[in-house]
């Protein structure tokens, strides 16, 4: 299968998950959230990154977060991105952007490159952009990993 199979495949199972049915959840009012982040990772067959970002919600609330992306596949590389950005769907809480997010993505990139993902964890969905620094190659299958990091969270002052 060529890159634009891959991609057009994740771009299919992307909106047939964001399109399912929202269960019990639907009935209390969704909530825009946020997501600004740095990602350093490298990948050898293994694909590892770390970073750290801030979600934040309309409501006031943010929350510090580490995030951690694992998998494996047929990739090598090393990339750094700074300044990225997410938009959750389907959040009702701020708690419900933390777990681990089906991620796969196929790519081809040197120097200056970026990214474009959706991941989904159940019914919240997480759009990703970026842009950074590496050189990447490859196609690979993981899990994208956002847990609390430093104090749990706080309320702006209004």
């Amino acid at each position: 299968m060529n890159y634009r199979h891959w991609t057009a495949m994740g771009a299919f199972f992307a909106l047939a998950l964001a399109a399912a049915p929202r269960g019990a959840q639907a009935a209390t009012a969704q909530l825009d959230c946020t997501l600004k982040f740095s990602l350093t990772g490298w990948s050898a067959i293994y694909k590892h990154a770390e970073g750290h970002g801030v979600v934040s919600c309309e409501n006031g609330e943010s929350m510090r977060v580490h995030i951690s992306a694992k998998g494996g596949g047929l990739t090598v590389g090393k990339s750094h991105i700074d300044n990225g950005t997410g938009k959750f769907t389907d959040v009702h809480r701020i708690e419900d952007v933390l777990g681990t997010y089906a991620q796969g993505e196929a790519s081809i990139g040197a120097v200056k490159s970026g990214t474009a993902q959706v991941l989904t964890k159940g019914t919240v969905s997480l759009a990703l952009a970026g842009a950074g620094e590496g050189v990447d190659i490859g196609i690979s299958f993981g899990g994208f990993t956002i847990s609390k990091a430093g104090p749990e969270r706080h309320r702006k002052h209004k």
